[in-house]
């Protein structure tokens, strides 16, 4: 007896139900740019476990695989999740607390928001604030405390400027630090005119006044790690490198995601402190399912907004200064040899080119050659025209930020010349060295926006759309390599490169939606390219 046509494709559809692979979400109907080897796209993805299990075309996904979650992704881009991988993710998220000095037109006006602030936080024992520069004020020259004595003569306070290599303290912050008329420091500037303090300190120097601050606690780091990871998902950022935490800052952290507040991952570089050596380098490195602690943080030098970078030759702008080296370089030189070794990772900030030449050859001495150990040198701002080729023969790997580039061009030909400035944000040549090149933004030092850093790469522009032709464009990276600058490369840098940075099988399924293609729209429209969701192993958290 025949059966009614209802009924046989209804028995069609149970047995294609029953023949299709149960997942907790399929995604498909979108333009995904996988950044696998070849660069593939894909149309859909499926995910089981926190995973991507398959990647294909429309159809395929659909025909063999079932959820109760699918997205119809309306033809929209999605990327791998974005990587930072150069940040300070804790110091972020202190950071959004304290009082924000980042577009401050002159001194007056810092005074006047850090006035505003403890009238609104009465209760705070110190006054703390960042994002000053005194490069974009009228007078281009450091501050003076005196203001801030007058305000506050029994309150400390303590401004970053905005790299973080100098900062301002009134008189009471001095006081409680012990600091004194020409007292010096190695690595370090006490500032002083006519014989006083002008509560100006740079590089080391800081550290006089920051390391009498109160601790933290359990709440105050929560408060700050969610209210971080929180613009971060808002920006599709899902894995960071904080770089250079104590192993309280780490215990902190680890606790959070433990409890399943703090869902981000996170690659941490632990400062160049004995305390941190005592409690990890026996151990080896710390890894769960969101947190890798395999690096170690050193500074060779300043910056070159705070006229700290150690440079080669003097600096225009300041006769007869070289800028210093935060330490002796038998100190860099005993740091590798101990490290060597052992599965850490090596990173050293080195901003000028004598800096930077001093650490590629304690790195070459060192690493003999190819290898993959992936020692980084941190930011790699200016490099001297016969270093480049240091980099490649050691395997040492540039970790760069294209928004300093766009920041710094207003006044850097200022302070180095245009001669040193061919090899200063050499973004491309450090590319060639390795053939791969991790990109990250240094926040809160720069914005903490992915569509930023790849504008800055790409077009070398500002968020002004300066200068029109670009700034030095024979290093703009093409919109394929800063993609992967964001995502598989920073996941590289990372060691992470087999559990994310692309949408392939196996890997942790991080991806984000944007409401435009970064690979095709046009320069001007860059800027407004929205995130419309981010995931971190297949849950949504923006």
């Amino acid at each position: 007896m025949r059966q009614p046509l209802y009924i046989i494709i209804l028995l069609l559809i149970l047995t294609s139900c029953k023949n299709k692979q149960p997942v907790d979400l399929i995604l498909h109907h979108a333009r995904i740019y996988t950044v696998d080897s070849s660069f593939s796209i894909s149309e859909a993805f499926a995910v089981k476990d926190g995973k991507i299990i398959a990647t294909g075309k429309d159809a395929d996904i659909l025909s063999n695989y079932t959820s109760k979650d699918i997205i119809d992704a309306q033809g929209k881009a999605i990327y791998p999740g974005f990587i930072d991988a150069h940040a300070h993710f804790l110091g972020y998220g202190r950071s959004l607390f304290e009082v924000n000095l980042y577009d401050c037109k002159d001194w007056e006006e810092v005074v006047h928001r850090v006035k505003e602030f403890e009238i609104s936080h009465p209760g705070e024992t110190w006054i703390r604030g960042r994002g000053w520069d005194q490069n974009k004020w009228p007078t281009k020259k450091f501050p003076d405390n005196a203001p801030l004595n007058v305000l506050f003569p029994n309150k400390p306070v303590l401004l970053q400027r905005i790299d973080g290599h100098a900062a301002i303290a009134n008189a009471k912050a001095l006081q409680m630090a012990g600091i004194k008329p020409g007292q010096k420091i190695e690595g370090g500037e006490i500032e002083t005119i006519d014989g006083n303090l002008t509560g100006v300190l740079v590089d080391n120097a800081v550290e006089l006044v920051s390391k009498i601050i109160p601790t933290a606690s359990k709440a105050d780091y929560e408060k700050w790690l969610l209210a971080a990871q929180k613009n971060c998902f808002a920006q599709g950022l899902t894995t960071i490198t904080d770089c250079g935490l104590m192993y309280t800052d780490v215990a902190a952290i680890d606790t959070l995601q433990q409890e399943g507040k703090l869902l981000i991952r996170l690659y941490v570089m632990l400062s160049d402190d004995t305390a941190n050596y005592n409690r990890y380098l026996k151990l080896g490195p710390y890894k769960t399912d969101r947190l890798f602690v395999n690096g170690i943080k050193a500074y060779a030098d300043g910056a070159l907004g705070s006229r700290g970078a150690c440079l080669l030759a003097p600096y225009l702008d300041k006769p007869g200064w070289n800028g210093f080296l935060l330490s002796a370089q038998s100190h860099f030189d005993s740091l590798a040899q101990m490290l060597i070794n052992t599965k850490f990772q090596l990173c050293t900030h080195a901003i000028g080119d004598s800096g930077n030449r001093m650490i590629i050859n304690v790195y070459n001495k060192y690493l003999k050659g190819k290898n993959d150990k992936r020692w980084r040198i941190e930011h790699a701002q200016v490099v001297n025209e016969n270093d480049f080729h240091l980099f490649g023969a050691a395997s040492i790997v540039p970790s760069v930020q294209p928004t300093h580039a766009t920041s710094d061009m207003y006044w850097a030909k200022d302070r180095i010349g245009e001669e040193r400035l061919k090899g200063g944000y050499a973004y491309k040549r450090l590319l060639e060295q390795n053939g791969w090149l991790p990109l990250g933004t240094d926040f809160p030092v720069e914005d903490i926006s992915p569509v930023k850093t790849f504008y800055a790469a790409v077009f070398r522009k500002d968020a002004k759309a300066f200068p029109v032709g670009g700034f030095h464009m024979e290093n703009a990276l093409t919109r394929e390599q800063t993609l992967r600058g964001i995502t598989i490369w920073a996941a590289k840098a990372d060691f992470l490169e087999k559990e994310v940075g692309s949408i392939e099988l196996g890997k942790k399924a991080d991806f984000v939606i944007m409401d435009r293609d970064l690979m095709t729209v046009a320069d001007s429209a860059v800027f407004g390219s929205k995130v419309v969701g981010t995931w971190v192993s297949g849950k949504k958290v923006n």
